[in-house]
């Protein structure tokens, strides 16, 4: 009688219960891989918002506002920026800013699902060269909560830049 070579059912159970472990782990690092992209795109999305209006103030020589909103074609002055923003010319510098007839949205951001972002301005102000652009801070949280926060900051020249809630100049609440 001839012997035949395979796997015992003991040596099966072994291997799909390692391969098992491996995928839980694996499922792991996915999800927190997807929370940090998520978190990084919105991040970067704010940054290229901010960007797009400095760049627009410089050379349109008028007010860009960068605001939060929820259709993508006008201002909101109460809640969170998780629903979306929008970058427009303020050419008639209302304050609040709202978009008037003929004023040009030039950026409209996407919602950040799953997360939350706060600020502490209701809306910025990129101004030409030689005069003040409204400065503040924009937090970027998820279920992580603070320890995983991102923020964007802009400065008086309307330059932002990114950084970690731990650099960031303002304290961060990622409290709903």
């Amino acid at each position: 009688m001839r012997r035949q070579a395979g796997q015992t059912l003991v040596e099966l159970t072994v291997t799909l219960a390692v391969a098992a472990t491996l995928a839980t782990g694996a499922a792991a690092s996915f999800g927190q891989l997807r929370r940090q992209a998520r978190m990084t795109a919105a991040t970067n999305a704010l940054v290229h918002g901010a960007h797009v209006a400095r760049q627009a103030a410089l050379v349109r020589g008028t007010e860009i506002v960068l605001c939060r909103s929820r259709d993508g074609h006008q201002c909101v002055h109460a809640g969170d920026w998780s629903a979306g923003f929008i970058v427009f010319a303020n050419d008639d510098a209302d304050s609040p800013p709202r978009v008037d007839a003929g004023e040009a949205v030039l950026e409209a951001g996407v919602p950040f699902a799953g997360g939350l972002i706060g600020a502490n301005r209701s809306f910025f102000v990129f101004r030409p060269p030689g005069r003040r652009s409204v400065n503040g801070t924009l937090w970027l949280c998820d279920d992580r909560g603070e320890a995983a926060a991102r923020v964007v900051v802009v400065s008086y020249s309307g330059r932002p830049r990114a950084a970690t809630a731990q650099e960031s100049p303002t304290t961060v609440s990622c409290a709903a």
